[in-house]
């Protein structure tokens, strides 16, 4: 192939053109980049809000390449078929990628590499959407790390490269190739009527990103410590959603992160661990893919988890109807916005696997089809270590108490009224939009008086105990 050839550059969860090693890579040899998305069978198969969010990232990612002259490519159908058509049509010599660490998408990009490579196109991926790769993070004996702490204090003083700029130009070919129709796709489909709920609460594309983390290391960084447990203030970054799609890299948010700590801002360093959190979701799914399908901690597997998603105790828990105000606020929280906060999927996550006694697959999956933030490895994670049966988990025996939660981390009820409606004279339309978001066959109105607990605090805690006494742990 000539060194004119072009390159192939297929973004994934990437969505943006600052630090992209991918982009900068292709960029810096001259040659022709042709940007592509495809809709392959792993995006089909996302849950309803992550892949009506990932089509809004695509969108915006078609008109930011657009105004640098250039154009993002969209095809339909298996990643292989699809990139072979665009390089018999386009005459590319290299397809370039940015990593991904789930089990499906390393088997179909291992196999990709493998078939480019026998037809002699380059094939080449790239870091950035971890800081460190899964591979060169060991402990001391030379394996993976089982337990936060120690990997914290392994990669804390690492070197994390900076941010690459923005390329000035991105090389365009003579021609482009034919793109699907976006709207052709109907990747937010199964959102139905919640779309234009949960749309006014997204941030969607890097430059909004940029604007959140700026915004945050000026104003709300240095109390992140205490603020990132309360659910009634705006104590957070707010970058999860951005994240999990690639629309602002990790590096990005660490060095800004290590900034604001040499400025002296308290909560820079517990920042930084969230982050470094993240990552040991990643290296831990990376190592130990059964993570995601089932108990990390195979001692659990003998464990009489309930998984009838019919019984009426979970029907309950999913249309926030439990009676207890917190785990009720949170999941309306995640129908009206596509997030939750983290304290509140603490506590929702505690309920659902203690008190209901519900197997962790049960929130697992419903997660992943309602959080515009889901994201595989982290969702994984707080769930099994919600659960008690996955690495760095809460002890077993240690039961969130929602009801003592909410009073400490809502002391005055200011998260429980913005999402809760029932029982309020006038209710804030926040509260409101839940009965508009979910679905109409659920047949809820915010005249409905508000339910009793389907198990209470107390309940459930002993429930949970004797299960775990008679499991022998």
């Amino acid at each position: 192939m000539s060194d004119t050839s072009p390159i192939i550059l297929w973004f994934r969860r990437d969505l943006r053109l600052s630090d992209h090693p991918a982009l900068h890579a292709a960029c810096k040899t001259g040659r022709p980049v042709i940007p592509v998305f495809i809709l392959d069978d792993l995006v089909e198969g996302l849950g309803a809000a992550p892949k009506w969010r990932l089509g809004l990232g695509v969108e915006h990612l078609s008109r930011t390449l657009s105004d640098k002259g250039s154009c993002l490519i969209l095809r339909r159908g298996a990643a292989m078929d699809v990139l072979q058509e665009l390089i018999g049509q386009t005459g590319a010599g290299a397809v370039y990628w940015t990593r991904a660490y789930d089990p499906d998408s390393m088997d179909r990009d291992r196999s990709v590499k493998a078939r480019l490579k026998e037809d002699e196109i380059e094939a080449r991926s790239f870091g950035g959407h971890l800081m460190f790769e899964p591979w060169t993070v060991e402990t001391g004996q030379g394996g993976y790390y089982k337990v936060y702490t120690p990997f914290w204090k392994n990669v804390k003083d690492r070197n994390v490269e900076a941010p690459l700029p923005t390329p000035g130009q991105i090389p365009a070919p003579g021609s482009w190739p034919e793109s699907d129709a976006l709207g052709d796709w109907q990747m937010g489909k199964a959102m139905r009527r919640g779309a234009e709920i949960v749309r006014p609460y997204v941030r969607l594309g890097e430059s909004a990103a940029q604007s959140r983390l700026g915004a945050f290391m000026a104003q709300r960084v240095a109390d992140y410590t205490d603020d990132r447990n309360r659910p009634d203030i705006d104590g957070t970054s707010g970058l999860s959603e951005n994240l999990a799609l690639g629309e602002i890299s990790p590096q990005q948010c660490w060095h800004a992160g290590i900034r604001a700590r040499e400025e002296g801002k308290r909560g820079a360093e517990t920042f930084l661990k969230e982050l470094v959190w993240r990552e040991f979701a990643y290296h831990l799914m990376y190592h130990t893919p059964r993570i995601l399908t089932g108990n990390w901690r195979e001692d659990w597997d003998a464990f009489a988890w309930n998984e009838d998603e019919r019984r009426a105790e979970v029907q309950a828990w999913k249309q926030a109807r439990t009676g207890i105000r917190f785990v009720d606020a949170g999941l309306r929280e995640m129908y009206v916005t596509g997030r939750m906060h983290n304290r509140a999927r603490m506590v929702v996550a505690s309920y659902l696997t203690k008190h209901l006694m519900s197997h962790w697959k049960i929130g697992l999956r419903w997660f992943e089809d309602c959080l515009i933030d889901w994201d595989p490895a982290s969702n994984a994670m707080g769930w099994q270590w919600s659960a008690g049966s996955g690495p760095d988990a809460t002890p077993y025996f240690r039961v969130f108490n929602p009801v003592t939660q909410l009073d400490k981390f809502d002391p005055k009820g200011a998260y429980q009224r913005a999402w809760i409606a029932e029982g309020q004279s006038t209710p804030p339309d926040t509260a409101l939009s839940y009965f508009d978001a979910v679905p109409q066959r659920w047949g809820l109105s915010a005249g409905d008086s508000y339910p009793e607990p389907v198990v209470s605090a107390s309940d459930g805690r002993q429930r949970a105990l004797n299960a775990y006494e008679n499991r022998g742990f």
